[in-house]
């Protein structure tokens, strides 16, 4: 505990690490709040939400052996790995396999926990982070320090200073010039892999589909371009069908980074042409947290941790990470914990046993982690599971109240036998009240030893005159008039399933919020001629087109050459879009349209006006039937740099939508 309370000093006095923390916090609250007034019903949602996750950890041997048949039927090859040298050995036997020497690196929170890096780069395979904020870490031989932004501890200087020096470009604290920077950089990366590595944010059990959100592109780039694909799941990340992955869609990113819907949401089904697909499905301890029988414990303390959607909502939320940051979770071996904040201070130990299990004593127990929680787990009570040494390693208890003093497990040991005996509780309040003489006349602060905790991190108020008993029974006949009248309320699991939906034009709604985005939207009778004047006007003439989507005799009349093979070179891709949705300004696309929309610098969508869905619940099954499918919501982006928002990273810059309004029914 010593090396934590150290670890904690040295954040709090860290002032560059304060503004960084202070930058990262402010805008992702605001964020959050400002996406969530969109949907009215998030309260239901959330509770939904709950319902959900619930029902697949407790039927999750049903609903994986139901996800891995389908992903077999799908030609995906399905491993599973029992813990972390399992899957490590699996992942380097499939790199020797296919003699890869390099490995582009979409963010994976799953491979930190367990350090999958370090094993490959042992065996000479090179590893790209491609996730800029997990890229510029890489390259500062650091963790990420927060699980949605990996370098939230840092500010532009110093990610100026890092590129000036492994880079070799001229300093510059300028953001798109140092995004600009990393996409080069990467693009080849991308370009010449002989792997591409994802996580999984969520498998579907009924279609055997992967989830995967991004924002910057590197996700798709990972996924799509490279010969061999692998990814690697938490085996608890599961949902039973699409429509239960559209609640949690339209929950997640409005959590974790304040978006109605990440730019990129992508659902792969089959491989690609030419593609080998890997799914490693991990234990790693979560099937102990999960099962009483394993977890050497009455009951199922922390099975409710595994309905985490790792949005990192907690960590926001939290006033005790928004001063420490990540690195501040620290092992007893003085290793960073892989999942920080309130849920990592369960998760950690929880999955990798008492190294960590002391993290569960940097929390107030103040609530605000279970208020932001979109899944509505109740953090606090699993907090004081684990500080009552309830985090099971094996069949092993863990140490109760690890992490604190002998003075202090001393006073909470009598203050157990005091409050657990109403008698005696009562006697000590008025004892307690003496306390007022160990005050200081110029402090309203106790004055205890520093070595208990208090007066050193943490503050003691006054003890009040009079004992809580004392002023209720003072005020019995008042408190009775005071309470409330029985209200109706409704049965909250009589609600309507169906999302609420806006009485605003489909069109108009698309365009107001694609534009809010940095999209752009026209409407046309004929899109051929609008993308040859939009091509014309910005004196473009090759294309990268998708078959079927323009009139091609046109174009070659117009002068504009076009491909239908992929070519990174070209700057302009066109694609079809199956349908597009009015509440977040997506357009869908799939299969031939994958490298049209991904690798050139402006993508251009068609997209007929009457395929126009209200939302993503409306427009979720239109996946089935496609190899891989994507929910594009305007132009690439990141915001892993002081929170500052930059367009264009490894994904295309622009988007422009041609919306066809000839054809209506």
């Amino acid at each position: 505990m010593n090396i934590f309370r150290e670890r904690i000093v040295e954040s709090i006095n860290n002032e560059t690490l304060q503004i960084a923390l202070d930058n990262n916090t402010e805008r992702r609250l605001k964020g959050r709040a400002t996406a969530f007034e969109s949907i009215p019903d998030w309260r239901e949602r959330r509770q939904r939400a709950h319902k959900v996750r619930a029902d697949v950890i407790d039927h999750l041997d049903e609903y994986l052996a139901q996800f891995i048949a389908k992903n077999k039927e799908n030609g995906v090859i399905v491993h599973r790995a029992k813990d972390s040298a399992e899957a490590i050995q699996i992942i380097l036997n499939i790199a020797r396999q296919t003699s890869a020497r390099l490995i582009a690196k979409s963010k994976s929170m799953v491979s930190e926990e367990i350090e999958l890096n370090h094993a490959l780069e042992k065996e000479g395979i090179q590893v790209i982070e491609t996730d800029l904020g997990e890229y510029i870490v890489q390259l500062r031989n650091e963790k990420p320090s927060h699980i949605i932004t990996p370098a939230a501890h840092l500010r532009k200087e110093q990610v100026a200073e890092l590129f000036h020096e492994k880079l070799g470009i001229p300093y510059t604290i300028d953001i798109p010039t140092l995004t600009a920077t990393a996409r080069k950089v990467l693009r080849e990366v991308f370009l010449n892999a002989d792997i591409g590595f994802s996580g999984v944010n969520f498998g579907v059990a009924e279609t055997g589909s992967v989830c995967i959100v991004t924002n910057e592109g590197n996700g798709r780039m990972v996924t799509t371009v490279p010969p061999v694909h692998i990814a690697l799941m938490g085996m608890e990340r599961l949902v039973s069908n699409l429509d239960d992955l559209s609640l949690l869609l339209s929950l997640l990113p409005r959590s974790a980074t304040g978006q109605k819907l990440t730019v990129y949401t992508q659902l792969l089904n089959k491989p690609l042409a030419d593609q080998t697909r890997h799914l490693v499905i991990l234990d790693n301890g979560r099937a102990r947290l999960r099962d009483p029988a394993l977890s050497g414990v009455e009951g199922s303390p922390l099975k409710e941790s595994l309905y985490c959607i790792r949005c990192g909502a907690c960590l926001n939320a939290c006033p005790v990470f928004r001063e420490l940051s990540g690195h501040a979770y620290i092992g007893k071996d003085k290793s960073i914990a892989p999942y920080p904040g309130p849920i990592g201070s369960i998760v950690s130990p929880g999955l990798l046993g008492e190294n960590f299990v002391h993290l569960a004593q940097a929390s107030s127990l103040c609530g605000a982690c279970k208020d932001a929680c979109p899944v509505d787990i109740d953090l606090p009570k699993l907090l004081t599971r684990v500080r009552a040494g309830q985090a099971a390693e094996g069949r092993r208890k863990t140490e109760e109240g690890a992490g604190l003093s002998p003075v202090t497990k001393f006073g909470l040991q009598m203050y157990t036998r005091l409050a657990t005996h109403p008698k005696l509780y009562a006697v000590s309040q008025k004892f307690a009240s003496l306390g007022s003489y160990l005050i200081s006349p110029h402090s309203q602060w106790m004055r205890l030893p520093a070595l208990t905790g208090w007066g050193y991190s943490k503050d003691l108020p006054r003890f009040a005159g009079r004992t809580f008993r004392e002023r209720w029974i003072k005020n019995d006949v008042l408190v009775n008039k005071m309470k409330a009248p029985a209200t109706d309320k409704k049965d909250s699991s009589a609600a309507s399933h169906s999302f609420p939906q806006s009485d605003i034009n489909p069109v108009e709604q698309f365009t107001k919020e694609l534009t809010a985005l940095g999209g752009h939207v026209y409407q046309t009778h004929n899109p051929t001629q609008g993308i040859i004047e939009f091509l014309k006007s910005r004196g473009l003439d090759k294309i990268l087109l998708e078959p079927n989507t323009l009139d091609e005799s046109l174009l070659q009349k117009a002068g504009i050459g076009f491909t239908h093979e992929t070519d990174p070179e070209i700057l302009v891709g066109v694609t079809n879009a199956l349908c597009g949705l009015a509440d977040t300004g997506s357009v869908l696309e799939a299969d031939g349209a994958l490298h049209a929309s991904l690798l050139p610098e402006i993508h251009i969508a068609v997209l007929k006006s009457n395929d126009i869905l209200p939302s993503l619940s409306n427009a979720i099954d239109l996946v089935k039937d496609k190899k891989a499918a994507v929910f594009i919501t305007g132009p690439s982006r990141t915001a892993d740099i002081e929170m500052t928002l930059t367009i264009g990273v490894h994904g295309p810059k622009e988007i422009h939508v041609f919306v066809d309004d000839s054809i209506s029914g």
